[in-house]
């Protein structure tokens, strides 16, 4: 018997009799105002993010046009915008090293942290969300919910094998506060409010 088993063996052994449900947890007042893209924008700015509303019908991707006009390697796991690396094809987590734009799709927004939720299935390539220079968050603003205990209520953490909240782009600071964005991932991260509604590939 390993140690982890035999471990697991005495608990079995020593937990008192009897049903134990968890307790039920109140629903908090939510901490940000009526208006969830206002408040959602303001918070996502002081980490370091920013929001653009999409274009127009024609061009829904005019606000962040100068990035990508810049950029050689994009990686696109959304089918409103046709990139050219293929998400499908990577083999390591690695290939992703030389992405200059990723385009990805947030499940959902959180008001009240600025936050947004990526899963296995919409990132593709779950390292694309760390290894690209710039990335590119495309968001329903129907999607946006007011705090993360909301968030944490929805079925993705209970359903994906992988679910993580990105708040802004890579930051650190030293002792004396010098905030430095991009250090340890992306560079730059921008919400472009875009609806699931969206036309074709472009």
């Amino acid at each position: 018997m390993s140690a982890r088993e035999a471990i697991f063996a005495r608990l079995k052994a020593n937990r008192p009799a009897g049903d134990y449900p968890l307790p039920a947890v109140p629903d908090f007042a939510p901490l940000v105002g009526d208006d969830l893209v206002a408040e959602f924008t303001e918070r996502l700015a002081r980490m370091g993010g920013r929001v653009e509303r999409a274009g127009s019908p024609a061009d829904p991707f005019a606000p962040v046009r100068s990035r990508l006009a810049g950029a050689a390697v994009i990686a696109s796991a959304v089918p409103e915008y046709s990139g050219n690396r293929d998400l499908r094809a990577a083999q390591r987590p690695q290939d992703m090293a030389d992405v200059d734009v990723a385009i990805v799709r947030a499940r959902f927004g959180v008001a009240e942290t600025g936050s947004v939720l990526f899963t296995e299935s919409d990132l593709i390539v779950n390292s694309v969300a760390y290894l690209a220079q710039h990335l590119i968050v495309l968001l329903d603003p129907a999607d946006l919910l007011a705090n993360i205990q909301a968030a944490y209520k929805r079925p993705e953490f209970g359903q994906s094998a992988y679910a993580v909240l990105h708040t802004g782009p890579s930051a650190t600071a030293d002792i004396e506060g010098v905030l430095i964005h991009g250090a340890q991932g992306v560079r730059s991260l921008t919400v472009l409010l875009l609806r699931r509604t969206a036309p074709g590939p472009i």
